[in-house]
């Protein structure tokens, strides 16, 4: 049986020890024993881009932000659909995590963060929303589980309503908001069209043969940006491959 390695550690602003492991070519981060996110299970991470930036394939000189770097697979999918004068800022509040993607003897995402198109920051997904009004024409963001369940408690203003108000005025006329949510958040979808914003759900399997899913909210300003307040009209949610589901009642590290 071949072994685990441990590769490198690091700690979160609130403390939470990140682990960086490989097993059988694969990696793996882990915090309190849990597995945050794997290179063998990323569909949902890569459709997250394709979701917001296959409808800005055309435009020209594109600009979009993802908040969360971890492995790169959505970078990576946002590279291969967006055009070649395309900008991708990329958050990461972790200066380690962007270390271990570029460290060549890890086979991570060194080569898509030198891509001329990247700008890869060291920095809180927050502070970057709040310096960039209008800016962005698509926002992805996968810094946590979710609204629900958080792996790193400083994430949590992310996903209240003062931090889907913040992503809101970053985006640009016509923009498009992505959250990535380990499973179906009722509460915080029903907060994102509280805020003006029309909500599609896509639930993406875990892996191309896997039973379970991944949800990501796809979210565009339904009311002027100066009403950032009232509820907007209600899209129904959709799943991958299926009609219309049901409607229930009512994240820089992520747990898979």
């Amino acid at each position: 049986m071949k072994k685990f390695e441990r590769l490198a550690e690091t700690t979160a602003p609130d403390g939470t020890v990140l682990t960086l492991f490989r097993h059988d070519g694969a990696y793996t981060i882990r915090a309190h024993g849990a597995e945050l996110m794997s290179t063998r299970r990323h569909l949902s991470e890569e459709r997250l881009a394709e979701l917001v930036c296959a409808p800005l394939q055309a435009r020209r000189g594109a600009t979009v932000l993802i908040g969360g770097l971890g492995f790169g697979f959505t970078l990576r999918a946002a590279l291969r659909t967006l055009g070649p004068d395309a900008h991708i800022v990329v958050a990461e509040l972790l200066d380690d995590v962007i270390a271990w993607n570029r460290n060549p003897e890890y086979a991570l995402a060194g080569d898509c963060l030198a891509d001329p198109r990247v700008d890869v920051r060291h920095a809180d997904v927050t502070d970057v929303l709040r310096r960039s009004r209008g800016q962005f024409d698509g926002i992805m963001l996968d810094t946590d589980n979710g609204a629900d369940s958080f792996t790193t408690s400083g994430n949590a203003a992310l996903y209240a309503q003062g931090g889907i108000y913040l992503a809101m005025q970053a985006l640009a006329p016509d923009g498009a908001l992505a959250y990535w949510a380990s499973g179906d958040e009722p509460e915080f979808e029903h907060a994102c069209r509280e805020a003006g914003l029309a909500v599609t759900s896509v639930r993406v399997p875990t892996h191309p043969t896997a039973h379970t899913s991944h949800t990501i909210y796809v979210c565009t300003v339904d009311v002027g940006p100066e009403r950032i307040t009232g509820a907007a009209a209600r899209k129904p949610g959709t799943r991958e491959g299926s009609a219309t589901r049901p409607r229930g009642g009512g994240q820089s590290f992520r747990k898979r």
